[in-house]
């Protein structure tokens, strides 16, 4: 690779995307510790597959099979296995949850589709009404029977909040109850085998321990347990709110405070948490705790931008796919008080200086996401272990999904797209 700034990335890029590896250079941190990996598909070709810098504060470099934890991304890859049971026919997204898992049906909740639950329509999305302290997260079982218990906190159906922990054990019971089989299970028959994919983990496997990035928090600390709740508040929710005061005010009674962000997202003693801790590297908390390499997520949402399809391995139908990435609200919610665009499982992607109006996928708190645009044939899939951003990532995505959509039209025989999509 030419230029010294590139001197630290390994792995390989086409010259139509040369840019991103400055742009995944600029990602790393300059003084500290930390390190990125970044993955694109475009036409269904691995176009960038790249990564740099350390992998933990002792300065072990970030290495080819290095996995991360990627918290929200997660909850994209769990919409998706869901998503595929429907296209065999195993579920509907308009028929109630207690179809498929009776004991949800108790608290008001008999009525609560598929489609709602995805759409982030259940209202139940309060964490701190399940759990009196956030270690209790840990355990699958104890939670399943928490959400069975929890009543809505309005009507399903009626406004949408964004279920940032809830979602996991929801989506998760629910794709166990379908299929018959534990969570990791399905998702490695049906995504990380067919695709084969190494670095796709729910909760982390024993034989990846030593492949994982160290979580590096605030300051850089070891991990996130540093942050008091005034500090999370500070570092990732407040300024959040404040960069999107403009549109939240449009909601009406549907924009939110702060307080309803920490409902969704600080159960008491979440700031305790050790991230790099055994315990909770093990955990299946599925809305956040996946653990993946940029080229797994990336080559996942090739398939999704390539029709349901990726070198001839198909995930989804053209049909279901189009069902699971159509827009479903595009209201303010109750949680994130701006319009995310909701799909079935997925969001809106921001960008600047670029349009991508059928772009869809998840990011994640800590700066990850992976996404795909199918209008385009482009898929995106960034990995990272440093710093904290906003519930939907922080700027290093958008810089990073900004600059792949200009890599990717300024490719001949590129698609012409504008806001009207």
């Amino acid at each position: 690779m030419p230029g010294d700034d590139l001197t630290m990335l390994s792995g390989h890029v086409h010259p139509d995307f040369e840019t991103m590896a400055r742009s995944l250079r600029r990602l790393l941190p300059r003084q500290g510790y930390g390190g990125a990996a970044l993955c694109i598909y475009h036409r269904g070709e691995c176009v960038m597959d790249m990564w740099g810098g350390t992998r933990d504060i002792q300065g072990r470099p970030w290495q080819e099979d290095t996995v991360a934890l990627s918290w929200s991304t997660t909850k994209g890859i769990l919409s998706t296995l869901l998503h595929i049971l429907v296209d065999r026919g195993l579920a509907e997204y308009d028929a109630p949850v207690a179809l498929y898992w009776p004991e949800f049906g108790q608290a008001e909740k008999a009525q609560i589709t598929l489609r709602q639950v995805l759409c982030h329509e259940a209202g139940l999305y309060r964490i701190g009404d399940l759990v009196s302290d956030a270690r209790e997260m840990l355990d699958w079982e104890g939670m399943v029977a928490a959400v069975e218990r929890a009543r809505p906190v309005h009507r399903p159906g009626q406004a949408h909040g964004y279920h940032g922990l809830t979602f996991g054990w929801i989506v998760g019971e629910l794709i166990q109850r379908i299929a018959g089989a534990d969570l990791s299970q399905v998702m490695q028959r049906e995504l990380a085998e067919p695709l084969g994919l190494g670095g796709l983990h729910l909760g982390l496997p024993e034989h990846a321990r030593g492949h994982c990035a160290q979580v590096i928090g605030v300051g850089g600390s070891g991990s996130t347990s540093a942050l008091t709740p005034a500090a999370q508040r500070e570092a990732v929710l407040a300024p959040f709110l404040r960069r999107n005061r403009g549109p939240a005010a449009s909601g009406g009674d549907l924009a939110c405070d702060i307080g309803e962000l920490e409902a969704a997202f600080l159960p008491s003693g979440f700031e305790r948490l050790d991230w790099n801790s055994q315990d909770l590297c093990r955990a299946r908390i599925p809305a956040i705790s996946g653990f993946f390499d940029a080229r797994s997520l990336a080559r996942t949402y090739a398939a999704l931008a390539g029709g349901g399809q990726v070198d001839g391995v198909r995930l989804l139908s053209e049909r279901t796919l189009g069902e699971a990435s159509r827009v479903q609200s595009r209201r303010p919610g109750r949680v994130i008080p701006i319009p995310m665009d909701w799909r079935l499982g997925y969001h809106r992607i921001p960008v600047v200086r670029a349009e991508a109006p059928q772009a869809f996928g998840h990011l994640g708190i800590g700066g990850s996401g992976a996404w795909a645009d199918p209008q385009r044939e482009l898929a995106v899939a960034l990995v990272l272990n440093s710093g904290l951003g906003t519930p939907f990532g922080d700027i290093r995505i958008v810089r990073v999904s900004s600059q792949a959509l200009q890599a990717a039209d300024r490719r001949p025989n590129s698609v012409r797209v504008s806001a009207a999509g």
